[in-house]
């Protein structure tokens, strides 16, 4: 089974609780917007500390590394099969100033011609309310997850 393990960064606004989402690069996600986008999160191996890997992915994914108190937000069973397990910390990043990292794949299709794009093309801060039309259906419950946390 494959894991994935993510931060869901999130900030007190004026206008309430945001989160940060990126939205992944490449040309299959280049023009899908709603139910696109992610925690920055990516796939660990077997043995590895999961935290370790979601502060890894986060840096990887934006550029920016991370030091804080992380609680558990669990884990998730994406529709794919996927286990992805997320760390909620608060803090505030400049969204805009991301840099990520990239990959290649053959693009056109059958071309013979490697391209390379970014893993992460943008990322957003976004009202709790936004966030739910923008994130992958998969990842959702860490919204609400998140919620819970910070009840009183």
């Amino acid at each position: 089974m494959k894991r994935s393990a993510g931060i869901l960064l999130f900030r007190n606004s004026v206008d309430g609780l945001q989160v940060l989402l990126v939205h992944p690069g490449g040309p299959y996600w280049a023009k899908k917007d709603a139910g696109a986008w992610s925690i920055p999160k990516g796939e660990y191996v077997e043995g590895e500390d999961p935290l370790t890997a979601a502060r890894r992915k986060f840096a990887e994914e934006t550029g920016i590394a991370l030091d804080g108190e992380f609680a558990s937000l669990g884990e998730v069973k994406q529709p794919g099969g996927k286990l992805v397990a997320a760390w909620a910390l608060e803090g505030d990043v400049e969204a805009a100033a991301i840099r990520s990292n990239t990959f290649q794949m053959e693009w056109p299709p059958k071309s013979g011609k490697i391209r390379e794009f970014p893993e992460v093309d943008a990322a957003g801060w976004f009202s709790l309310e936004n966030a739910r039309s923008k994130l992958l259906k998969g990842q959702l419950d860490f919204l609400d997850r998140l919620i819970r946390l910070r009840e009183p």
